[in-house]
């Protein structure tokens, strides 16, 4: 959960999740729609998706019991070599390094690395840097969870605090004068503007939902149907869908918000309006509004349905 997103964000998810699914193999039982609908809200769906799954071959493959060998952590779904080695050097004590942004950041300073970080060259002396404070250390999981919290709290990208850090007397770019220079700033993808047209479309106390699928963002979560049906959300380009558009009229302005999806903002009209035929395939479904909230959504939806569910719909 705290890939991409912060701590103070992740906890209120994190007390729920674990409330819904216990243990792993709670975890492994469950649909993925109960996972998904769990998790929605905090966005990169992918990440529940692989939890899920890694559940499911822990149990499959390893009786029930998370793996301690490297190479069998290292195989299981959504794990990379900095998760599995966060995984064996904390829980099980093993001389494995890691290598997240704020322990790069960290790395590059004290070795005065110039240039950008994540290039493959950059990249395999920072992994070799890691590994060597890791094999000298006689705690590595302490070692590593220092690195991550040095980063996250003193080296910081901007203003990072050398008076304070219990390495500076090392530290390679803080004697060279250009800790603020080391690593250069990363340069940010540029923010797309989209427009997005849903509909609203009751039936005797139940809103019309379509589940997402084939796009590449947000698969198999529900959403309130586009009016347009493009593709243009998941991949920027103006792209028709081989869908029929939806068949409505009496297009009524209900509310709009802005949404934030990683690099695209997106200006969200929604709009109540009377069906005319009923929408073909089974990614359409009659839901109640109580039901809405246990389906696996986005917080798009929730936003969608905050005016009508506090009852100041029109």
């Amino acid at each position: 959960m705290l890939q991409q997103t912060t701590v103070q964000a992740v906890l209120p998810y994190y007390d729920r999740f674990l409330r819904r699914f216990p243990d792993l193999a709670a975890l492994a039982r469950a649909r993925l729609s109960s996972v998904l609908a769990a998790w929605s809200g905090l966005g990169y769906y992918r990440r529940a998706r692989h939890l899920h799954a890694a559940a499911r071959r822990i149990r499959d493959l390893h009786q029930g019991g998370f793996p301690r060998r490297f190479e069998e952590i290292l195989a299981l779904p959504g794990i990379g070599r900095y998760t599995a080695g966060a995984i064996a050097s904390i829980a099980f004590g093993q001389r494995r390094p890691v290598l997240d942004g704020n322990v790069a950041r960290v790395l590059s300073r004290h070795l005065g690395l110039r240039g950008d970080p994540r290039t493959a060259a950059n990249t395999g002396r920072l992994w070799d840097e890691a590994s060597s404070w890791v094999e000298s250390s006689t705690s590595p999981g302490d070692l590593n969870q220092a690195l991550m919290e040095l980063g996250a709290t003193l080296c910081t990208p901007a203003l990072p605090a050398c008076g304070r850090c219990p390495v500076a007397a090392t530290c390679a770019a803080r004697r060279a004068g250009l800790q603020l220079a080391i690593p250069p700033p990363r340069r940010r993808r540029e923010q797309i503007v989209l427009p997005l047209r849903l509909a609203l479309i009751e039936r005797h106390g139940h809103i019309l939902m379509r589940r997402r699928d084939g796009t590449g963002l947000m698969d198999g979560m529900w959403e309130l149907p586009e009016l347009d049906r493009r593709s243009q959300l998941a991949t920027g380009d103006d792209i028709r869908s081989e869908e029929e558009p939806l068949q409505v009229d009496r297009l009524e302005p209900f509310t709009s918000f802005r949404h934030t999806i990683t690099y695209r903002r997106l200006k969200v009209e929604v709009f109540r309006a009377t069906l005319l035929a009923e929408p073909c395939g089974r990614d359409y479904r009659w839901v109640t509004t109580t039901r809405v909230r246990r389906l696996p959504a986005s917080s798009m939806v929730a936003k969608a349905l905050r005016k009508l569910t506090d009852g100041r719909g029109a």
